[in-house]
């Protein structure tokens, strides 16, 4: 009984702020979404700090399902992943103040990325779970939202990508025969738009190891095209790293191969 009141407790909670998120970030509008397949698809876009997540659960289609740091829903995980990975890269001197803020949104945290469409995401030895429900969702018909970015600049628009992600195709491919399309995505917080491309399909018959460098710098090269071609803007980057730093949509920057 304890355990029901506990679980409605926080789905009220998650609702209310959910509510007052869209009411105050303001809506975007999604262009391009003809491109997005109903089912069977692995939707990929840049990060953009937490304006990714934020759009994901706010814009995207109901049975969009969006890769979330497993840390995030486990209340005692939270702080160390929360100031390693928002705030570490800020001024030393406001450390011991980020450090303390990310004990202080642990709680709700938990609460919110708990209730929202999310699938937890490990890189240790719980990594099979993440597969395995995502494998499960994709056969309910749910599509996924992937934020694959990591710590290593790219270009102006995005970070480089890791690539395992796309290993979910091939489990798939295995459990229903279906190969799965990926589909690149750039979100631009200051245009109030994401702007869904053209995807690509996994192909069950070549080797894995190529068919991962392949999808991954399709969707990067897609991702990075769609930005150039609109409106000059600033680009909100993965990291969260000084405003002044911040880098447009013009501002062309490639990191060699």
């Amino acid at each position: 009984m304890k355990e029901k009141k506990t679980a409605w407790f926080s789905k009220c909670i998650f609702k209310i702020v959910r509510w007052l998120v869209r009411l105050f970030y303001g809506k975007t509008d999604v262009v391009g979404i003809e491109n997005l397949p109903k089912k069977d698809a692995v939707i990929v876009a840049n990060h953009t700090q937490m304006n990714g997540p934020i759009v994901g659960e706010l814009f995207m289609p109901d049975n969009c399902y969006i890769w979330c740091a497993g840390q995030m829903m486990n209340m005692k995980e939270v702080p160390q992943y929360a100031f390693t990975d928002f705030w570490s890269q800020k001024p030393k001197w406001m450390h011991p103040f980020f450090k303390a803020l990310s004990y202080i949104i642990a709680p709700l945290a938990s609460c919110l990325f708990n209730n929202a469409r999310t699938i937890a995401v490990y890189r240790d030895n719980r990594v099979l779970s993440t597969f395995r429900e995502s494998v499960a969702m994709l056969k309910e018909g749910k599509n996924l939202l992937i934020f694959p970015e990591k710590d290593e600049t790219y270009n102006n628009i995005l970070y480089k990508f890791q690539q395992n992600f796309i290993d979910v195709a091939r489990l798939y491919y295995k459990k229903t025969g279906t190969e799965l399309t990926f589909v690149p995505m750039y979100i631009a917080p200051k245009l109030k738009k994401m702007y869904i491309g053209k995807g690509i399909k996994f192909n069950s018959q070549n080797d894995i190891a190529d068919e991962r460098t392949k999808i991954a710098q399709y969707l990067a090269d897609e991702i990075t095209e769609i930005a150039r071609n609109l409106p000059e803007h600033i680009v909100i980057p993965y990291r969260n790293i000084p405003k002044k730093n911040y880098l447009t949509n013009k501002d062309i920057t490639e990191v060699p191969q």
